[in-house]
Parts: structure tokens; sequence; C-alpha cells
């Protein structure tokens, strides 16, 4: 209470310094003034020279501003009661000296005085906190009259608690633009801003047995964060134990079946004896999940569909490299392709603002470029291949790149391309056959990279259907050097356009040729590096009789092999001598690329055509081949339910060490279980929770030197809102005596 007079105080004083210089400032102005407004000046100056001071009435005091400085201590105020002239005289003095004219009131007058100054009184101590049971509460306590009441909420008291604060902001912003073009109502543009901001907290309780609980937040960073409870609690000896309505909990003591603490709905406990029957209906906020770990090492389980490849990030820099891709990996660890790409350049659309000398330059990208007879797609007779030339990608297999940079071909400037093409070539199109492209980027070598011996390459990041993706390589092959496209260091000098090799247009779709060169075996774990301790892969399939994942095919002869097998991932034992031992081959840079977490098939189509080859029965074959994952776009595809059963499942192991990453945020506290071994353990003695972040940190060090398996069990609220799922049910707990387990 004293900080708040000293801030009170220091308020007035600097008010009246502002009052006192704005009175100087002001007679300064007017004693350069004509002298004919002197009277005026004169009243001005002293209307505002004058110093408000109460006359020692006093309900006058009510009016005064709460800056003003409050009365000194040894200023006191008396009443007396004068009973000859029937009267109270007010006295405001200073030891025996008053220092105002004494103020006469009669009977009626102070009684009305007094009232009022007890009122104000009594309200400002209720505001301000200091009476006891009273304290931060604008709503006072309401007793409710009857028997009913206090039988059914326990008492008759109602309270209710609000605290928080309430913020509107107001504005108008006016722009105005400079613009002789437009009419002048147009060059002014005024617009309106409003903002709120609520942070409301309520508590409540009715009687005794029913609480209320309320928290609203509008700066919340997720919905979840913002908590409303509703909650009726019975007595010891009554049948209704709780009633809960709103942010509801359902843990359960069982390891078989688990709990949820993230509910939104109705919750009942009933007690009947010994039966305790609690019933649940509500909206799950959360998403259960388990994270195993061994030693230290994370143990992360992983399931992917087939129709969860990569796409647009994998490419072959030729429709030869991609027929001869299964050849090349038939007799693994040995690749024999006998290509060594050495020189590449990859240039995209550039979407950035970066604009730099030797990164951006205009480029022309033709999809036939370097193909062979067998995959040139436009049939224009100027372009067809050269006799006698070899079938592997180089510029000069067919006559496209001769024609099309002689002197007079035009296709240099990038703005005379279309007219080149309509009135030369008129059945190419752009976005299919080629692609011009101004300031396109060239990737630097930490954004992709590209294997030497089975050429293809892979982005970094995935490319947006509208981009253009065009490349420039040399690469060796028995001996001899070829070469596809044109490097920005071939001595054509900007902004004079580079002719390319085109793997991804603007109108990418199956009926295109350039749909083959996207790479559709490779997917991601999402695991960053891979390590082949304890890492384990399996195919699988979804089998509708039995409602379980089998790695088999159910019909036929293949139902003895295995489909890691037949997808050429087991091909070797753990020495690395060509026997199936059942087990992944894990090789690196071939069947998995360590070091952003990829499994790579060493077949093209490992569900379709490859599956298709290895079974002999056609009727098998159209029941279980996905082919459709490879004619058709992945969102089509992904419709396809009844032929989309294909898994790829198992686990693998981050680095050791006593934190645990759950790969969840804004976790409901308490909704984390360790256990190790099958024992629970203890929080803040076994182990502690970050709940914000999502991590887990062992702190009994004997759990992890004696390898012992930990399992974490959580639930998260990370898809709240995109995701809703309704959870009904009963759990029946009966227990025989207060000594025994339920």
């Amino acid at each position: 209470m004293g900080s708040g007079i000293i801030h009170k105080n220091l308020f007035q004083v600097l008010y009246l310094f502002l009052s006192v210089s704005l009175t100087f400032n002001f007679i300064d102005a007017d004693s350069q003034a004509t002298s004919g407004n002197s009277s005026v000046q004169d009243s001005t100056k002293r209307s505002f020279l004058k110093l408000n001071d109460n006359s020692g009435i006093p309900w006058e005091r009510q009016s005064n501003s709460p800056l003003f400085l409050n009365n000194p201590s040894n200023v006191k105020s008396t009443v007396i009661y004068n009973s000859d002239k029937n009267e109270y005289v007010v006295y405001e003095r200073v030891g025996t000296i008053d220092i105002r004219t004494p103020v006469h009131m009669t009977p009626d007058e102070f009684r009305k005085y007094e009232f009022e100054r007890s009122m104000r009184e009594y309200w400002e101590s209720r505001l301000n906190g200091d009476q006891t049971g009273f304290r931060s509460s604008l709503i006072p306590q309401i007793e409710v009259q009857g028997e009913a009441f206090d039988k059914i909420f326990g008492s008759n008291t109602i309270n209710i608690v609000p605290q928080g604060s309430a913020e509107l902001i107001f504005g108008i912003n006016i722009s105005k633009t400079q613009n002789p073009t437009l009419s002048e109502k147009l060059r002014t543009i005024p617009t309106f801003d409003f903002k709120e901001k609520i942070q409301m907290n309520v508590t409540g309780t009715i009687g005794d047995k029913m609480k209320l609980s309320i928290n609203y937040n509008t700066d919340a960073m997720f919905d979840f964060e913002n908590k409303t409870k509703l909650q009726y609690g019975g007595k010891e000896d009554e049948i209704i134990k709780k009633i809960e309505a709103g942010d509801v909990t359902l843990p359960l003591s069982g390891t078989l079946i688990t709990g949820s603490y993230s509910l939104f709905g109705l919750k009942t406990e009933l007690q009947f004896g010994k039966l305790t029957v609690t019933t649940i209906l509500s909206q799950q906020k959360g998403q259960s999940s388990v994270v195993d770990v061994k030693g230290g090492a994370q143990l992360t389980n992983y399931e992917i569909t087939a129709d969860q490849y990569e796409a647009n990030k994998n490419f072959f820099l030729s429709q030869y490299f991609r027929d001869v891709y299964d050849a090349a990996l038939k007799n693994l660890p040995v690749v024999s392709s006998g290509v060594n790409v050495q020189r590449i350049e990859v240039w995209v659309t550039n979407k950035t603002s970066r604009f730099e000398d030797g990164s951006n330059r205009n480029i022309v990208a033709f999809m036939d470029l370097a193909e062979n007879a067998g995959h040139i797609y436009n049939k224009v007779p100027a372009f067809q291949q050269k006799p006698g030339a070899k079938p592997y990608p180089d510029n000069g297999v067919n006559n496209l790149y001769d024609q099309l940079t002689g002197p007079y071909a035009g296709i240099r400037s990038i703005d005379q391309v279309t007219n080149v093409f309509n009135s030369l070539y008129p059945g190419f199109q752009i976005g299919r056959d080629f692609e011009k492209i101004e300031n396109a980027r060239k990737l630097d070598d930490r954004e992709f990279t590209f294997n030497q011996q089975l050429g293809y390459i892979s982005l970094n990041t995935a490319l947006n259907s509208d981009e253009v993706l065009a490349v420039a390589y040399e690469y060796t092959l028995n001996g001899e050097v070829f070469k596809v496209g044109e490097f920005s260091t071939d001595g054509i000098t900007a902004p004079q356009a580079l002719v390319l090799k085109l793997l991804k247009g603007t109108s990418l779709s199956p009926r295109v040729p350039t749909w083959k060169l996207m790479m559709k075996n490779i997917y991601s774990l999402g695991s960053g590096r891979l390590d082949s301790k304890d890492f384990v892969l399996n195919v699988l399939y979804q089998d509708d009789k039995t409602g379980n994942s089998i790695n088999y095919i159910p019909e036929g002869a293949l139902s003895e092999k295995i489909l890691l097998g037949m997808m050429g991932l087991d091909n070797l034992n753990s020495q690395g001598d060509r026997q199936p031992d059942g087990v992944f081959d894990f090789i690196d840079g071939i069947t998995v690329n360590t070091a952003t977490g990829k499994i790579i098939f060493p077949v093209i189509e490992p569900f379709g055509s490859n599956l298709k080859r290895q079974i002999s029965d056609p009727a098998l074959a159209a029941k279980y081949v996905f082919q459709e994952l490879y004619d058709s776009t992945q969102t089509v595809a992904r419709q396809m339910a009844e032929k989309n059963k294909f898994k790829i499942g198992g686990q693998f192991t981050s680095a050791s060490g006593s934190e645990i990453r759950l790969n969840a945020t804004n976790i409901p506290r308490g909704a984390v279980k360790v256990t190790a071994g099958g024992v629970p353990l203890t929080e803040n003695t076994d182990y502690t929770v970050d709940y914000n972040m999502g991590t887990v940190r062992i702190i009994n060090q004997a759990l992890i030197q004696s390898q012992t398996p930990i399992q974490v069990s959580l639930e998260n609220n990370q898809f709240y809102g995109f995701q809703t799922k309704s959870l009904v049910g009963t759990h029946l707990e009966y227990r025989f005596s207060n000594n025994s387990e339920s």
C-alpha cells in the first residue's frame, strides 16, 4: 500500500511540474501579443496559474483527481456537534490552528455525508483487497436458502472468482498515394484497425461439491491451451462419486489397455458398493505413441506404406539409366553398370530473390535431348537418331542438339525461343517437349547428391509442381567420354541461353516420358543418419482374411518366398556371401543412404512390374500387383484401396544417451509413462520429463549401464484440430478389500 502512495504522489508532483511549465510558456507567448488583448491575457493567466484546492467542504473532495497529494499527517479533521444550533461543524486544523473555514451542516446533511463516505470507503477496500475473504473478487459470495440446494451441492454458498484482463485497441490508418492517375477520393484510403486481447481465468464453487474452472487466452498458440472444466464430486457414501464435463482424463492402472489424458467431453464415476463404474463420452485430442530405448540408444519403430515414396526429389539423368538400373544391381554387392558420372550441373526455377553471377542463367531444356531412338518422343524428322550412333546418352546421339544450336537456330535469345519453334517445329510444345527459364538457378553441391554409377540425382528439397529441373552432365563408359547438355563454363556467355537436358517440366504427368524419370522406389524414414546396428526392415502385405501384416503373398507358389527377397533386398548373408538369410541387405549407397535415412529398392518398380515377373499366374498378378503406383499419380494410387496393401516396417536406433526424444511437443502433464523391463519407473526419481519440449531424461544411470530395455508411452496434442477421434467406453473396477489390488 505504501508503494501505491509513493507512485500516486510522484504522479501528482509530475502533474504540478507540467502545469507550472505550461504556465510559464503561456506567459512567455502572451508577452509578445498586442496590448489590445491585455485584459483577456490577464484573466487567462490568473485562471491558468490558479491551483485548485478544496474549500474544506467534505463532499467536494470526491471530485479530486487521484493524482493529487493526500493531506499531510498533521492535518486533522474533527466534527463537533453544536447542540444550541442543532448542527455539525467540521474543522480542519493543524494543531490548534484552523487552516480552512469551518463547515456547518444540518443533521440531515451530515447523515447523508457519512453514508456516502462509508459506502465509498467500503467499496474502495473491497477493490483494493483489504477485506479478508474478498481479495481480488468483484462478485460477492451468494447464499442460497433452502435445504434442497444444501443436500445437492453440500452447502448453500456460491463463490465465483474471476481474474484476468481485457484490452481493446482501436485505431485508424490513413494511407495517401500521390498518384496523378488516381482520383482525389482514391488517393486517400482510411482503414480501421481493431485488436482485442482477452486473458481470463475463472474459478468458482457451487456448494462444496461442484467446481468450475475456465482458462481462456486469445494469445494462446494452440487451441488445447484453453481449458474448461466443470466437476461435481459426491461424498464418500454417495453413488455419484464424480461427474466431469469439459477437459477430462481417463487414466487406467493396467498396461494392456492404457488410458487417455487429452479428452474433451463427459465423464461419470459411479460407485455401487465395492464396484466402481467409470464411463466416458468424449472427443480425443491426443495421439498415443510408444518409444523404446535400450542401453541409452533410442529404438524407433517405423511403418511406411508403398504409396509414400519420395515424390519430386529423385530423378534419373536419362531414360537409358532407367533401362539398365535393374540389370546393374542384379549381382549385388557389385554394381555392373560401367558408368562413372564425373561432372554435373543442376538447374531449377529460381524462386528466390538471389541473382548472382554464374549461378543464374537463361536456359532452354529439351526432353528428347541425348535420347536414343527408342525414347525420342517428338517425331520431328530432323531430330531422329543419327545412323550408327551408340545408344548411350550424348548430345550427338540424335540430331536435336545440332539442329537447335546451329548459327541460324535463334534459341540462344530466350525471348525468341517460342517464335522459333512455332515457325520451324510446330509440333513442339512448351511444358512438354521443352522449357525455357529466365534466370534459372544453379544448385549448390550441398543441395543435391548424385550416384555416379547408377546415373540419378537426389535433391534435398522436393520440387513444386510448377518448378522445372534440368541438368548438364559428363560421364565415362567403356573408356569413352559422353556429354549431355551444356555447362556454364563452356564459353557460352550470358545472356545467351544454355541448352540442357529436361528432367521435369511444369506438365509432369504419366502421359509424358519424363514421368518415368522420377524415381518411385526410394522411401525416407525421417530418421536422419542411419546405423546398421539393430536396423530391421521388412516388406509386409496386409492380409484381409487374417487382418494381420504378413511378409509373403498368401496365395500361389510365392507363399513360400518372403517379400524381402522378391524385392531384391535379401541376396546376401551377414558375411556378404550371395546366400539369402531373411535379413535386409544393408549396403550404403545401394539399398540404403545412411546420411539421409533413405531406403532404396534395387528394382525400378518393386510392387509393380518386378512383382508381376515373379508371379506366373495372371489371375494372381492382377490381384496383387500394384502397377497403378507407377502408372498413375501418387494421389490416384492412394485411392486404390484393394491394391494399396504393401508396407515397409521395422526399427532403427539413434545415438546413445540419457535423453530420449519423444518427437512431440506440448505433452499434457501426467501423459508420459516410463517402464524399465516392464516395471513402472517413478518420475523425478528415475527420470524427468520436459512436457513442453517433449524429452525424457533418465537420471537413474543404473538403468542405462545395465542395458535394461526402457519403454516410454505418451500422448501428445500436436495433431489436435487436424484429426478428430471419439472415445466412448466404460471401465469397471471391483475392489475386494482395501488391502488388495483391483
